[in-house]
């Protein structure tokens, strides 16, 4: 008969603060214990050399708890392979001699992923690459809820900024559309919520995140650099066009406003052909002065 196995829950170990002992304290009574050791197993009877030597096993004992805490450093005490606590007071602290005591840094920290290649939303193979600064926040989370916490921020940093760089374009014209070139702070600050989100269960704060290193596949930096050339190209020539639509609307509207001149449609069609051909000319305009021609 098969029995039905039970899947055990999943624990999310929470950081516990557990100070310890000062250690100073602890010191001066080994200091003591030392010379009264010292004293009987040179000066006392054979009995008596014994108590020295069972002073000095219990002297070895207790400097097994003594551990050191530096500045934005962390200790957690584990007895028996279970979580008692974390002790972040600096200092020289002590805790029961059983405890294992891992050091885990607070310290801020930053790296830069490898360059990566990836296509992004169009298709396009880039090159991208990040910087991300970091710290830990909950030494628990960090020791016990994934395996390696320093390579799990970097794997998943990675696979973060992959999936970033597929979600936009890596250039747009258009500025209502979201580019990996064009808007960098916006990019930065996905990027940042994104690697967060993903580093929430092992006792991660994610400081800052930004592209480091943004740039087309080498097999297509040449072609892509000449279509990016023709795109800006068409984009300032449109844009130049409007302008020359706009200021030929306004000169029109402004003359027949003031009644300077009474223009016909024939005369108003030569005078925007040839307010265009000015505002929109690569080169300067060579003027021609027509004498006679409004006064047929």
């Amino acid at each position: 008969m098969e029995t039905e196995k039970t899947a055990q829950p999943e624990i999310d170990y929470q950081e516990s603060s557990r100070a310890g002992a000062n250690g100073i304290g602890v010191l001066v009574v080994l200091i003591l214990l030392f010379l009264a050791m010292v004293g009987l197993a040179i000066i006392g009877p054979p009995v008596v050399k014994v108590i020295a030597i069972i002073l000095g096993l219990l002297f070895l004992f207790l400097m097994f708890g003594c551990f050191m805490v530096a500045p934005n450093e962390a200790r957690v005490l584990q007895l028996f392979g279970k979580y008692v606590g974390s002790c972040r007071t600096e200092g020289l602290r002590w805790a029961n001699p059983f405890y294992m005591k891992e050091k885990v840094s607070l310290r801020v920290r930053n790296f830069e992923t490898g360059k990566m290649k990836v296509n992004d939303i169009d298709g396009n193979p880039v090159e991208i690459a990040s910087i991300v600064v970091w710290k830990v926040v909950d030494s628990a989370e960090a020791s016990f809820n994934v395996d390696d916490y320093e390579k799990f921020v970097a794997i998943q940093s990675e696979a973060a900024v992959r999936n970033l760089a597929t979600q936009y374009p890596y250039d747009a014209h258009d500025e209502d559309i979201i580019s990996l070139r064009g808007h960098t702070a916006k990019v930065a600050g996905q990027l940042r919520d994104e690697i967060q989100e993903r580093l929430a269960k092992a006792g991660v704060d994610v400081i800052e995140a930004r592209i480091s290193h943004l740039a087309y596949a080498p097999e297509i930096a040449e072609v892509m650099l000449r279509r990016q050339q023709a795109s800006a190209i068409v984009a300032a020539r449109q844009r130049i066009v409007d302008g020359a639509v706009g200021m030929v609307e306004m000169a029109l509207k402004q003359l027949t406003r003031d009644q300077i001149v009474d223009l016909d449609e024939e005369h108003k069609a030569q005078m925007v052909s040839n307010l265009l051909v000015v505002l929109c000319g690569e080169s300067h305009a060579q003027p021609v002065i027509n004498t006679g021609s409004l006064y047929q």
